[in-house]
């Protein structure tokens, strides 16, 4: 038993012009829609000075330009670091692609370093509390992911590994349809978890109802905290999930049908998972540094 993939395609109109034609995916507008929830959430906390404890760390005015570096590291950061994480050999020998972001290949965790990298720069040439602007960009951060992970189910990409659930997916393409065993034999059609649903709900809504849950309590007012329990609230839905997800097909031979690429102690562990680990740890670092700081007076 599965469910058909709905008739739902990753186009959402084409406008024609002239001898071209301009194109709006689902993947587009996520990425747009998630950009301008978070700018505008981020410029209405500014104008709340008494959930940082009496003082905004900017002004509301200061977003939009914030934004711009934003959107460059979340650009440079997730292409560099699919590169680098999952590629290097392909992308070293064929360095001209790097730069071609059309062909697809964006990694979160280099979007991630991105954002930070992005963030930490503007903070110090505007002398800024770097902590209390990450707490912002955690707040909004789920928003986008479950925006993203729902446009990946869309574009039916990013599958999970086969299974007989009664909420499995029939996906479609060649490639989610045939099933290949742990024998290295071809099972024929099967149904997949919809790994990219999984996601939405753990990165996305659980994760913010408990970051907005923190917000309420006046997390606000210990720099750092909610962006601790972002990284590594992140950290440990990805992990999870991971045990669930098809690894990309780049990744999967016949001797590592489920594209395994790190074995410790005889556990395999996903190139995510491997990811994620320093994310779990990192953030409760950060969460245990608030904790032991002064509130307010920690900012920064």
């Amino acid at each position: 038993m599965a469910i058909p993939f709905p008739n739902i395609t990753p186009e959402i109109l084409t406008i024609p012009l002239g001898p071209m034609s301009l194109t709006l995916r689902w993947y587009a507008l996520a990425y747009i829609a998630g950009l301008v929830i978070g700018w505008r959430v981020i410029m209405g906390l500014m104008r709340r000075p008494k959930i940082w404890g009496g003082q905004a760390p900017m002004l509301a005015e200061g977003v939009e330009d914030l934004l711009s570096w934003v959107i460059l590291g979340v650009i440079v950061g997730g292409r560099l670091g699919f590169v680098l994480f999952y590629e290097p050999a392909y992308y070293l020998a064929n360095p001209a692609e790097i730069v071609q972001v059309w062909k697809g290949g964006m990694a979160f965790h280099g979007g991630l370093i991105g954002v930070v990298v992005a963030g930490l720069l503007y903070c110090r040439k505007h002398g800024i509390a770097p902590l209390s602007i990450g707490d912002s960009f955690a707040l909004v951060a789920p928003f986008g992911l479950a925006l993203g992970r729902v446009a990946n189910f869309i574009n039916a990409e990013l599958w999970g590994r086969p299974t007989d659930v009664p909420w499995a997916v029939i996906f479609p393409g060649e490639a989610a349809q045939t099933c290949l065993s742990i024998a290295g034999q071809i099972d024929g059609q099967c149904g997949r978890h919809p790994s990219q649903l999984y996601e939405a709900g753990l990165e996305g809504i659980v994760l913010a109802l408990i970051l907005w849950g923190l917000l309420k309590a006046g997390a606000l007012m210990r720099p750092g905290l909610i962006m601790g329990v972002f990284i590594a609230g992140y950290g440990l839905a990805r992990f999870a999930v991971e045990f669930v997800r098809q690894a990309d097909a780049r990744f999967i031979t016949y001797d590592n049908p489920m594209g395994w690429v790190v074995h410790l102690g005889g556990f395999g562990l996903s190139m995510g998972q491997v990811l994620s680990l320093p994310m779990i740890a990192i953030g409760l670092w950060f969460v245990w540094r608030a904790k032991r700081g002064s509130v307010v007076a920690s900012r920064g």
